[in-house]
């Protein structure tokens, strides 16, 4: 049995003998999420049979999330459990629309595939056991971490999880420290866990022909260096694919009638161990003189985001620099993923090796004008200077190629009354690139959800 596991059956072993404890039943909570969600996603350019598959994908269902966070049994050494039970349902998706045209392992735009077509529906269980002393918390199983090295995705229907084990303390005061190990990671269109792996590495053609590891390492803090200013470094290793250091400094300051906030973040990040000299290992992005656009972790990003908040308004400007010979690399089983960087969009992330990117958002929430709930918001990213190869078998390298994205976001929650916590959302993004063998796109997303507390 594995040591996670092991810890796992202590910790619920513990809480059934003190399950009638009275902070174990009084503090517990239960939650069910409802989320209706519909996307299309329609590739501009290009034909069936690209690498980016059909014309237009498209799929609509509905999630239910269902969430137990238990409160702690008496004394020095207190135990507790949680659960997430995740169900999701196919409400329309054809062969034509799924997005998974040559039936990949890593599933369709929304739903895990049955060879190339949608399943009716999945689901998936997870539980976690958790110990707590004084203010440090160790938990065992079912994780979403969101932290600047590891990045739970709620992009789809149903989030993304992790397994493994992590301890939080706070007995130091103004300081946060986090230390972990993950495992496995399911997809969030998946009821599998699989393990884990980097772009280009991870055979989303065709899980069994990629590379993965099953021990990713993090740990990091942040410190409130005064009560609007906080400092953090994080560190994270997977195992035979990357080190990746993380600097963080977020600042609040009062600036007449508003408030500005500055987001500066750098990430350094290098290969580790097969990544450094086996081309199975290898992440896409690096054109210094490997075949292909594949090779070894090599990157610096530099970004830094500030955003001036007034009387409802949001004004913001950012711009973000990506160093060296390869991407920017994260956690990436090829099923979709988050990273923690300023310019994960809607459909790009903005990372590529060589890339300038700068970005202008605003936002604005109508609570001001007497409409509490509703809030709208637009982004638009340029990204140039990206290196690539425009030829794959002459190793023709390239420079200054371009992207853009601009994305639409207007959303409403009703704030109070029968219908309270009943939100609609709708999302549109539009990606323009000038990249070899890349089709650009636009997307609409429209998402009902509810949120009903069970006790």
């Amino acid at each position: 049995m594995k040591k996670s596991t092991l810890a796992l059956a202590v910790a619920l072993a513990a809480v059934a003998q003190q399950a009638n404890s009275a902070g174990f039943i009084e503090d517990s909570k239960a939650t069910l999420g409802l989320r209706n969600f519909y996307i299309n996603t329609d590739n501009r350019d290009g034909h069936r049979g690209t690498s980016n598959s059909a014309s237009k994908n498209a799929e609509w269902g509905q999630g239910f999330d269902l969430r137990f966070i238990s409160g702690y049994t008496q004394g020095t050494v207190q135990f507790g459990v949680d659960a997430i039970g995740l169900y999701g349902v196919r409400l329309d998706s054809s062969h034509a629309d799924h997005g998974n045209y040559t039936g990949t392992a890593s599933g369709g735009t929304v739903f895990p595939s049955d060879g190339n077509k949608a399943v009716n529906d999945y689901a998936s269980l997870g539980v976690t056991g958790k110990v707590k002393i004084s203010q440090t918390e160790l938990k065992l199983g079912t994780l979403q971490p969101k932290l600047p090295v590891i990045v739970t995705n709620d992009g789809r229907l149903l989030p993304q999880t992790f397994q493994g084990g992590q301890i939080t303390t706070n007995d130091i005061k103004d300081l946060t420290l986090v230390a972990g190990q993950v495992e496995k990671a399911k997809g969030r269109n998946s009821s599998n866990n699989e393990n884990l792996s980097i772009g280009g590495a991870n055979g989303s053609s065709n899980y069994s022909a990629g590379k993965f590891s099953n021990k990713f390492y993090y740990a990091g803090g942040d410190y409130k260096l005064t009560k609007d200013l906080t400092a953090q470094y994080y560190y994270g290793n997977l195992e035979d694919f990357y080190k990746q250091h993380f600097l963080g400094l977020t600042h609040n300051w009062a600036i007449g009638p508003g408030v500005l906030k500055s987001d500066l973040r750098y990430f350094n990040s290098s290969d580790d161990g097969k990544n450094g000299d086996t081309a199975a290992y290898y992440s896409s992005g690096n054109y210094n003189g490997f075949r292909a656009g594949k090779g070894k972790v090599d990157n610096n990003l530099y970004s830094g985001l500030f955003l001036y908040t007034v009387a409802g308004h949001t004004f913001g400007g950012g711009y973000q620099v990506s160093n060296g010979s390869s991407d920017f690399p994260w956690l990436n089983q090829g099923d979709g993923s988050s990273a923690y960087i300023t310019t994960d969009m809607q459909i790009q992330k903005f990372a590529r090796a060589g890339e300038r990117t700068w970005q202008a958002r605003y936002a604005y929430d109508f609570a001001k004008v007497g409409v509490p709930g509703l809030t709208a918001g637009v982004v638009y990213l340029k990204g140039s200077d990206i290196d690539t190869i425009a030829n794959t078998t002459a190793r023709a390298e390239t420079t200054g190629q371009s992207e853009w994205e601009r994305d639409i976001t207007v959303a409403y929650v009703i704030p109070e009354g029968p219908l309270k916590n009943l939100g609609f959302a709708w999302k549109n993004a539009m990606w323009r690139t000038d990249l070899a063998s890349t089709r650009s796109q636009d997307e609409n997303r429209l998402i009902v959800s509810y949120s009903l507390p069970l006790f």
